[in-house]
Formats: C-alpha cells, sequence, structure tokens
C-alpha cells in the first residue's frame, strides 16, 4: 500500500497553538499573473522590498486528508500534485480553479524507504534513460495545469547527476520550472538546471516534517526569521497527516504575516529571469 514519506514520522496529537500563530504570520492577496499553459509567466507586479512567501503543499493526488483546507486557504498556494492517483485530476483541477499554480510532485527514489511508499512510476536511480524519460513525461502529462514540478522523497534520486539531467531536460522541453524540496544536502540539481537553463527554485523551510502545532509554530517562527534577512521565501506542508494542523496553523498565522507587510504568491512569481545555458 502506497504510504507517504511523511507518513513514516511520529505525529502528536495536541490542540493548535493558534496563540503562538497568531504573532508569526504575514500575507496578502495574490498580484502578478497566473502561470498558464505549462510555460511559467510570470510578472514583475511587487517592488524588489516586498517580502513574498510561496507556500507548496505536498502530496496532493490520493484523497489526503486536509485537502478541502489547504484549497480553502485565503491566499495563493502551489498544489504538488502526485501523477497517476486516484484524485490526481481532481485535485489538479480544484487547484487550478481557485488560482493557485499546480506542480508535478514526482516520486524519486529515496536513500532509505520503501518502494511502496513513493507511489507509482517513481524514478529510481537503476532505471535505464528512456524509462527515466518516458516516466518523466508520462507524469507531467497525468496533472492537469502543470507549469512546474519538484521532488517527492528523492534523496538519492536527486544527488545523482545522469537521473536529474534527464529529468531536468524533459522540463526544460516541456517548459516547466522545478523546485528543489532540498531532501539531500548533496542534491545536484542547481548545477544541472543551471547549466541547461532550466529555472529553479528551492525549499527553504519544511513546515510539518513533525505533526504537532507547536512544532509548526515553531516552523513559521523560522520562516519569519528568513524573512527578515530574505525577500523571498518557498516553504512546503502536506495534505495527509499534518493536513489540518498544518492548513490551521498557516490560517491562524495569515493576519499576522499581512499586518507585518509580506505578501503570499504562487510559486512561478517568484522565478528569477530567464537565463541562458552554460555552453561547455
Amino acid at each position: 500500500m502506497w504510504r507517504p514519506l511523511f507518513q513514516r514520522t511520529r505525529w502528536g496529537r495536541g490542540v493548535l497553538a493558534a496563540l503562538l500563530l497568531a504573532g508569526a504570520g504575514w500575507s496578502s492577496a495574490p498580484d502578478g499573473v497566473y502561470a498558464q499553459g505549462g510555460t511559467a509567466a510570470r510578472e514583475e507586479a511587487n517592488p524588489a522590498s516586498a517580502k513574498r512567501i510561496a507556500v507548496v503543499i505536498d502530496d496532493f493526488g490520493n484523497g489526503m486528508k486536509g485537502t478541502e483546507q489547504m484549497l480553502g486557504l485565503p491566499v495563493p498556494l502551489t498544489a504538488a500534485v502526485m501523477p497517476f492517483l486516484p484524485t490526481t485530476k481532481k485535485d489538479a483541477e480544484a487547484a487550478h480553479a481557485k488560482g493557485h499554480d499546480v506542480i508535478v510532485h514526482m516520486p524519486m527514489e529515496p536513500v532509505k524507504g520503501k518502494a511502496s511508499w513513493l507511489g507509482p512510476n517513481a524514478i529510481l536511480t537503476s532505471l535505464p534513460d528512456d524509462e527515466i524519460r518516458r516516466r518523466v513525461e508520462a507524469a507531467i502529462a497525468d496533472v492537469p495545469h502543470a507549469v512546474g514540478m519538484n521532488n517527492h522523497m528523492g534523496s538519492k534520486a536527486t544527488a545523482d547527476e545522469r537521473v536529474m539531467r534527464i529529468v531536468l531536460q524533459v522540463c526544460k522541453e516541456k517548459g516547466i520550472f522545478f523546485l528543489d524540496s532540498r531532501t539531500s544536502y548533496k542534491s545536484v540539481i542547481p548545477q544541472v538546471a543551471k547549466e541547461l537553463g532550466v529555472p529553479l527554485l528551492r525549499n527553504e523551510v519544511f513546515l510539518d516534517d513533525v505533526y504537532t502545532a507547536a512544532h509548526v509554530s515553531r516552523q513559521l517562527g523560522v520562516l519569519k526569521q528568513r524573512l527578515d534577512k530574505k525577500t523571498n521565501c518557498v516553504v512546503i506542508g502536506h495534505v495527509g497527516p499534518p493536513g489540518l494542523i498544518t492548513s490551521g496553523a498557516l490560517r491562524s498565522a495569515i493576519p499576522g504575516f499581512v499586518k507585518n507587510g509580506a505578501t503570499f504568491v504562487r510559486l512561478s512569481q517568484l522565478l528569477p529571469p530567464a537565463v541562458p545555458p552554460v555552453v561547455p
């Protein structure tokens, strides 16, 4: 039975720490343009000094707990939808209808873990080049409205240059960007993406790698600290076991982030200017 990576983590029960969260937030209504047609469109609508937060929610596609609550948050977000699962198309269509970005949450081989946790047609380092390409192309085709891709698990695959060169080459051909979820400090994605000229973003904070309200609150505090030093920040949360905790925490935190002048944006709005590939 398929089981996402985050289900291996022991999660605590407890009351949502709303009082802790209320002072941690930043956000506002979306601006800029929505990325459509497979190629990420973006608009320089925000001043350079504005603080911008892109919230990415992983693991849509399997009817997971918190799906409705996440899609109902009063800010733009990015839905990372796993391909080839029972609600893949439903979740992608629902996210798109609400004006959110949709990206492919591509299952990739971890250093440790069971293959059953990955879901169908995962990218494995043992696969030949043509099969990796076939699986990536099929995944993009299976997720409606996808404008980007990030890795589900993948601590082993994202450290393999051969594998990631194929994955990123397909992304380039399809006109989509890549978000490095940073599940491994050995990731080769930045280097390869730069060589190929693939637009790249990086995760800064996992909100719910531990399933307690107190931990999510602390991670929102980390986000606030990062924004004291950075203009833009990408954070990742999940539907599934922590879905209700994380969605509730985000909803409680939004007014505080708004008050402090930051804006929630879709992931595509944080894309850097296009750069030509590096010529050897």
